[in-house]
């Protein structure tokens, strides 16, 4: 029977699965860094208030990426390429969402509307790194090899979720609701369709390396086109959402470190 535990595990006992997972979320969390750097650097001067916890962000997925990397060495394993058919944040900025590498190299500053855009599309994607943890978790919150960084990880995810139902609830109730919401709405409608692209070339990656039968791995696209089907009609009314989250500040001091991870 399929299931998410047995499914991961798999993933898990094979190197070269293994090593293609880890680079993808190596790669994924890496960029994120590289992005929040940019933005703490380009922040407008009437919100560099937010500028300690775009930092934060950007060094807390930093650490994720270095997470990855240190699971790899463990095993003796270097990152392979990224097929660009699994590259989540470029699939995003391809159908514009979030701001582009263009525009966050430049130097120049960055406006409200921009930063409103980063943040929607920041809630939008935490969203999804915040209920993929729980699940990991779920499951893998204890294993020997991955536990520890599992629970860090989600710990992180959910910090970064709250910042960012915070940040744009304060936004919200100085005037930017309606843009607000917008922008949410398009960036979760996009996202949808990403994650399933992404996730069917995932499974057709794992699929080779691991030698599934074709049925199994018929069973497993099907799951995700349902999966979709349902957050096309319903489940991405989740992903915009507002509310005032329990952890406030959640961003509010410095990054945690991971010296076991380094």
């Amino acid at each position: 029977m399929l299931s998410a535990r047995s499914l991961f595990q798999e993933i898990v006992d094979n190197d070269d699965s293994f090593r293609l997972f880890c680079s993808i979320a190596a790669s994924g969390e890496t960029q994120g860094g590289w992005e929040n750097g940019r933005i703490a650097a380009l922040l407008p001067a009437s919100m560099r208030e937010l500028a300690p916890k775009v930092t934060r962000h950007g060094a807390d997925e930093d650490k994720h990426g270095r997470i990855f990397q240190a699971l790899m060495r463990r095993r003796g394993l270097t990152p392979t390429d990224v097929p660009v058919e699994t590259d989540y944040t470029a699939l995003l900025e391809r159908r514009g969402i979030g701001l582009t590498h263009d525009k966050l190299r430049r130097d120049q500053p960055l406006t409200e509307r921009d930063i409103i855009v980063y943040l929607s599309h920041s809630r939008v994607t935490e969203q999804r790194a915040a209920d993929q943890m729980v699940l990991l978790t779920k499951h893998f919150g204890d294993h020997p090899e991955l536990g520890k960084a599992v629970r860090m990880i989600s710990h992180d995810e959910d910090n970064h979720l709250a910042y960012c139902h915070e940040e744009l609830l304060r936004l919200a109730r100085a005037g930017h609701g309606r843009f607000i919401q917008r922008t949410l709405r398009e960036c979760a409608h996009a996202e949808i369709v990403v994650y399933r692209e992404v996730s069917l070339a995932v499974m057709a990656h794992m699929g080779r390396i691991l030698e599934w039968p074709t049925a199994k791995s018929a069973a497993l696209a099907a799951g995700i086109r349902a999966v979709y089907g349902y957050e096309r009609l319903a489940g991405w009314r989740r992903m915009v959402s507002l509310r005032m989250p329990e952890r406030r500040n959640a961003l509010g001091g410095p990054a945690t470190s991971a010296p076991e991870f380094a």
